[in-house]
C-alpha cells in the first residue's frame, strides 16, 4: 500500500479514536471541512478536522467528473465484509447512543435491542438502502456487503420499502416513523432523508462499474427495476440540503472507518460536494 494512503488512515484512525471514547466532537460542515478549525475548539475536534482533510488530499481543487474519479480512488480503499459479518457490524456502527443494548431504527427511529436481528415481525434485519436488485448485486461481498449503505431496519417497514425508487408523497407507512409510501417510491422519515441521500451519493461514487460491479447511479425516475439506477436525483439532492449531517452520522462514518471497512463516506464529510458532482 503507497504511503500516502497509510498516513491517512493512521491520521484519522487516531482522531477517530477520541470519538469512539466518547469525547464529543461536532460534525464536519462545509464551512469547517478541510478548512482550520476556530481557536476555541477543542484540540480534539481541531485534530479530527485536520485528518479528515488530509484523506481527501487527492480531491483537494478538484469538481465535477474529476472529483468523482478522485473520491473513487481514495474510497475504493476498503476492508471488505461477508454478509454475515454485516450483523454485528451494524450493531455498532448504529448502536443507540442512549442505550448501548439497542440499535435505531433507519426508516422508522425505533430504538430496538441488539438481539433482536432476525426475520420474524418485532424483529430488525439489514436493510440495502441501494436496494440490491437495483443492479442485481445481491449479497455477495462488494456492493451487497457495504455498510455505508446498510442499515437495521424494521422487517415490515424494510418489506414495505422494498426495491422502490425515492420520491417525495405518498401514504403513511405503519409504525415506519412518518415515513411514506405509494405504488413506485419511499419516502424515508425527515430525520434520515440527507443520510439516505448520502448514501446512494457514496455508492453512485464507489462503484462505478470498474471493479466487476454495475456502474451505479442515480437519476430523474421510477421503476427503475434491475438497471443499476436509483431515483429521483432533484429529490436526493434536495434531500441533502434539508437534512444535514447529524452527530449520530457522523459517528457512524467515523466506526466504519476506523474499525471495519477503513474507508469514509465523502458526501457526509462534505454535503456541498453533491452538488459540485450532480
Amino acid at each position: 500500500m503507497p504511503a500516502v494512503r497509510i498516513r491517512r488512515r493512521k491520521a484519522v484512525a487516531l482522531a477517530s479514536a477520541a470519538v469512539l471514547a466518547g469525547l464529543a466532537v461536532p460534525a464536519l460542515t462545509p464551512a469547517t471541512a478541510g478548512a482550520s478549525a476556530p481557536a476555541h475548539e477543542t484540540p480534539v475536534a481541531q485534530a479530527r478536522v485536520a485528518a479528515v482533510a488530509d484523506y481527501y488530499d487527492g480531491a483537494e481543487g478538484k469538481t465535477g467528473e474529476a472529483l468523482k474519479s478522485a473520491l473513487n480512488s481514495i474510497i475504493s480503499d476498503q476492508t471488505k465484509l461477508s454478509y454475515s459479518a454485516v450483523w454485528d457490524a451494524l450493531k455498532e456502527t448504529d448502536e443507540d447512543p442512549s442505550n448501548s443494548g439497542n440499535v435505531i431504527l433507519l426508516y422508522s427511529g425505533v430504538s430496538r435491542s441488539k438481539s433482536l436481528n432476525g426475520g420474524d415481525v418485532g424483529d430488525w434485519n439489514r436493510e440495502h438502502v441501494w436496494a440490491k436488485s437495483h443492479g442485481d448485486f445481491g449479497t455477495s461481498t462488494g456492493p451487497g456487503t457495504d455498510i455505508h449503505h446498510l442499515r437495521p431496519a424494521d422487517v415490515q417497514v424494510n418489506s414495505v420499502r422494498g426495491n422502490k425508487d425515492f420520491d417525495n408523497g405518498g401514504s403513511a407507512v405503519a409504525n415506519g416513523g412518518g415515513s411514506l409510501t405509494d405504488s413506485d417510491s419511499f419516502e424515508p422519515r425527515d430525520a434520515v432523508k440527507g443520510d439516505v441521500a448520502r448514501m446512494i451519493f457514496y455508492m453512485a461514487v464507489r462503484y462505478e462499474g470498474t471493479d466487476g460491479w454495475p456502474d451505479l447511479e442515480p437519476n430523474g425516475s421510477v421503476n427503475n427495476g434491475s438497471a443499476p439506477y436509483i431515483g429521483k436525483l432533484d429529490v436526493l439532492k434536495a434531500w441533502n440540503e434539508q437534512d444535514p449531517p447529524d452527530a449520530f452520522e457522523q459517528r457512524r462514518n467515523d466506526v466504519i472507518h476506523e474499525s471495519y471497512q477503513h474507508n469514509r463516506n465523502p458526501f457526509i464529510d462534505h454535503p456541498e460536494w453533491v452538488e459540485s458532482i450532480w
